[in-house]
């Protein structure tokens, strides 16, 4: 077998090939991306900016201990949380992730505050780490306020606690239980003095939720603690700390809000707060008229296309008030029977066209005042 001819290496082929290899070295690592570090935050109201759209802050006020938090990529954790506060008083602090605007520092590209009945929906999604040596909830803080503002406390407070650890319980005092999202919670209402707080307590611990941020507020709406021209200012979610708390952490979070128009006087320059003057109207008007007696009432609903296109597989989503459950429906399907619900067309009435109508209706027991409905929306669009 003939072999292939060899060349001798000379200390000058050597010393080419080498700088040949050095050469390629560095500009690799001239190319390669330089990983982000995280960044650990220690002053009590610091904050830092992850995914370019969400705030972390450490947010510490009810104690002079330390509190660090450590934001990660897609989220944070307590990497600190001295000091302890009486489990019967307020938490020492609220270590959060956010989208929107909180005493003015608002998140990048946020589309709020915007005003509610101009949110088709708010998708969110969080994946908890919790410990067991501490005293803490595990939630959600979602503000509301009659005024587009993007500073101070707005005036009513949405709680969703995930989980809850130790002797604590909600501001104010319960109020009964609600479906919301598909989920059962048992629902505490009060005032902190500064302003209105509805909490929705979780009976057992959730870790991780992927949810509508407007199935809650229109829960809100239903029992008058808010109005549909409010505005929604903001979307937290993290933990408040009675005892210790390191080792909590968001793995992950996200927040959306989808709105129908453009312009948002709250937080000048962002898209996504349709329903001031001057925007366009709602293309759907909903008429409500209910048959009340003692303990129970039927309503029949007229939905009405007061756009100039068809309206195909039509879907009217509404808060049933508090203490409300249907018991069956007529020429629609309606799910669940409480609390944030879905009347959908059935084949004969699935679609409705320019200026036209459809009706349906229900059958319904109440307890307490009988009220009416609030926050119907029509395939994601807020009805007038």
């Amino acid at each position: 077998m003939r072999s292939s001819p060899r060349h001798p290496l000379t200390a000058r082929t050597l010393f080419g090939a080498l700088l040949t290899v050095f050469a390629t070295l560095a500009a690799l690592v001239a190319v390669a991306p330089a990983t982000q570090a995280d960044t650990t935050i220690c002053q009590p109201f610091g904050s830092t900016v992850i995914q370019g759209r969400y705030v972390v802050q450490n947010n510490r006020w009810g104690t002079s201990a330390t509190q660090c938090v450590t934001a990660t990529d897609t989220g944070f954790r307590v990497t600190q949380a001295d000091g302890s506060v009486p489990t019967n008083g307020a938490p020492k602090s609220y270590p959060s992730v956010y989208n929107g605007c909180h005493y003015t520092n608002c998140s990048p590209g946020t589309n709020l505050p915007a005003r509610i009945n101009g949110i088709s929906s708010a998708p969110s999604s969080i994946s908890y780490g919790f410990v067991g040596d501490a005293s803490y909830n595990a939630s959600y803080d979602i503000w509301l306020d009659p005024t587009p503002r993007t500073d101070g406390v707005n005036r009513t407070e949405i709680m969703i606690w995930f989980n809850k650890v130790g002797s604590i319980q909600p501001i104010g005092s319960p109020s009964g239980t609600a479906s919301v999202g598909g989920r059962s919670w048992q629902v505490w209402t009060g005032n902190n003095g500064s302003n209105d707080v509805i909490s929705f307590v979780a009976p057992s611990a959730i870790s991780g939720w992927s949810f509508d941020v407007m199935d809650f507020v229109r829960q809100t709406v239903s029992r008058g603690m808010a109005q549909n021209d409010w505005y929604l200012t903001s979307v937290q979610a993290g933990f408040e700390p009675w005892h210790n708390g390191a080792g909590l952490a968001v793995n992950s979070f996200s927040s959306t809000v989808n709105t129908g128009g453009s312009g948002n006087p709250g937080n000048p320059g962002n898209p996504g707060n349709p329903g001031d003057p001057g925007d366009p109207k709602a293309s759907c008007k909903v008429t409500y008229a209910p048959n009340v007696w003692e303990g129970g009432f039927t309503a029949d609903v007229t939905i009405t296309n007061t756009g100039s296109s068809p309206l195909d597989a039509w879907k009217l989503s509404f808060a049933l008030p508090s203490g409300q459950r249907i018991s069956n429906a007529w020429n629609a399907t309606v799910s669940p029977s409480s609390g944030a619900v879905t009347a959908s067309g059935l084949g004969h009435n699935a679609q409705i066209a320019p200026g036209g109508s459809q009706t349906f209706g229900f059958q319904a027991t109440y307890s307490g005042s009988f009220a009416r409905p609030t926050g119907f929306s029509l395939n994601g669009t807020a009805c007038a």
